[in-house]
């Protein structure tokens, strides 16, 4: 019997502590706007990051609770915007498509490398390695670590440099983030010219480095119309704002660094 007294000392006790946090819980209990789970289903669920937030849910929470904008679900696009102004009692209107651009054109046939690489097969790794396996300090390593963490499909590794299939782009920014030499920009759509190259080298040192290279002549800057165009530290540069897609740049540059783009479907 001194056993058994104990025992059920403890089992009145234990019940009684569980009663009491069961009342505390529901005392003390915070209840969710419904409206954060009613946004997280009207999004799309890709938790891919670009709205800036962790992701879906957390940026559900942020909108209610946090004011955060809510048009910043790209991949939702349109759709998920009005869901979300539906749900908040407003108007919203879908934030610009975004695109990504590549802005190196050192293909296999226009470079070379400077040594082979046989380490961890990312680019990250290679720049490790004496600036990256390329004689253009500032070029693609060609290793596809974009094309890796894309989740979407857009990115195929075609003669040493990526190529994007726009169309199924989601702008979650995962492939510009991850490339060392921060070559992939996500630009608006609606903005046509492109410049597809990074090199910071003049004259014949670009031309030696590669066959695709800008020699920083600045021809592009002189023929814009529109002061669209600077060229700083031998590299082009766009002002979106001011550019008109007249494509003077693109027909000037004697080097083919411009182009002016169209959103492109996988082959």
């Amino acid at each position: 019997m001194e056993y058994i007294y104990p025992i059920l000392i403890f089992i009145v006790m234990g019940i009684l502590f569980g009663i009491l946090l069961v009342v505390i819980s529901k005392v003390f209990a915070v209840e969710e706007d419904r409206r954060v789970k009613d946004i997280t289903e009207a999004l799309p669920g890709a938790n891919c990051g670009a709205c800036g937030y962790a992701g879906c849910a957390d940026y559900a929470d942020a909108i209610v609770n946090k004011g955060a904008p809510m048009h910043a679900c790209l991949p939702g696009g349109a759709n998920a915007a009005a869901s979300i102004g539906e749900i908040m009692g407003v108007s919203v209107s879908a934030s610009e498509r975004m695109i990504p651009v590549l802005h190196c054109n050192g293909t296999c046939d226009a470079t070379e490398r400077k040594f082979d690489y046989d380490g961890i097969q990312t680019c990250t790794a290679a720049k490790r390695y004496y600036g990256g396996t390329g004689v253009c300090a500032y070029g693609c390593m060609g290793l596809g670590e974009c094309a890796s963490v894309c989740d979407h499909d857009v990115i195929t590794m075609k003669n040493g440099i990526p190529t994007f299939c726009t169309e199924n782009c989601v702008a979650c920014n995962k492939c510009a983030k991850v490339c060392p030499n921060g070559l992939i920009e996500l630009r608006p759509e609606k903005n046509k010219v492109d410049v597809h190259c990074s090199s910071r080298s003049k004259g014949k040192s670009a031309i030696d480095i590669c066959a695709n290279s800008c020699i920083g002549c600045k021809k592009c800057e002189k023929v814009c119309r529109f002061g669209a165009v600077i060229v700083e530290n031998n590299y082009p540069i766009i002002d979106y704002d001011k550019c008109k897609s007249c494509g003077l740049c693109v027909k000037e540059c004697p080097r083919n660094c411009f182009t002016l783009n169209r959103p492109q479907k996988k082959q």
